[in-house]
């Protein structure tokens, strides 16, 4: 996969070229190119921004230079703006990305877009409902869940199918050595080398840590029998 970012500071990308992703990059499992679309300004102060229309606090990024940066790219894929009214991102989105052979972000700073940008996207995405002084952070957090995803990435195959969302539950608890801890034990179905029990343990658990902790995400999700029957052990246990 390759990942385009037009942004006004690519030296902040550089936590995507350590650890895991970093190594797929060396092994050339995935290819960034930063674009620092002021490169694409034609005045002598290589301005990117002006005051809005109509008046108002801040300055707005102009499109001219983001258009040109955008036509200067051989390819883009699909065209990714960050922004606050964009749809939330989640895990299916990480997962459908995953699959593309290209894309392309657009990061915004300032007080936002010339509205003509959003013209240029194929679609406007936001990590929640909060403010950041700018769309790199947005950026790397939504490269980081969809690279992590390609194969070889992650070293381990079934690592990105076990962990939370993945299965629309949160992921069950996990332990390592010292099985006791200052009294704190390891539940005795994960030594006990029954892999039916344990799958089970861990199937329960992570319904449980759903129901607790975010109980919105069974909301979308379609329970079988047996997580119904979970489900009513569970709410049984917490009253």
């Amino acid at each position: 996969m390759k990942i385009n970012v037009l942004t006004l500071f690519p030296d902040m990308f550089t936590p995507l070229q350590v650890s895991m992703l970093g190594r797929g990059l060396e092994d050339k499992k995935w290819d960034l190119n930063l674009v620092n679309f002021r490169d694409f300004t034609t005045d002598a102060h290589h301005h990117v921004d002006d005051t809005p229309y109509g008046g108002g606090a801040g300055m707005v990024l102009q499109i001219m230079p983001i258009k040109k940066a955008l036509d200067s790219l051989p390819s883009t894929g699909k065209v990714i703006i960050t922004a606050p009214q964009g749809k939330t991102f989640n895990e299916q989105m990480a997962q459908d990305w995953a699959k593309e052979d290209e894309l392309t972000f657009i990061c915004g700073h300032y007080e936002g877009f010339d509205q003509r940008v959003y013209d240029l996207a194929d679609e406007t995405v936001s990590i929640g409902d909060y403010v950041l002084t700018g769309g790199e952070l947005p950026t790397m957090s939504m490269i980081d869940a969809t690279v992590r995803l390609i194969p070889g990435i992650l070293g381990n195959a079934a690592s990105p199918v076990e962990e939370s969302f993945s299965h629309g539950l949160l992921e069950y608890p996990q332990y390592t050595r010292p099985a006791d801890f200052e009294g704190q034990k390891v539940p005795e179905v994960l030594t006990s080398g029954n892999h039916q029990k344990i799958d089970e343990w861990r199937h329960y658990q992570a319904l449980k840590a759903t129901y607790l902790h975010r109980p919105d995400m069974l909301e979308k999700r379609e329970l079988s029998d047996e997580e119904k029957k979970m489900l009513a052990d569970i709410k049984a246990e917490a009253n």
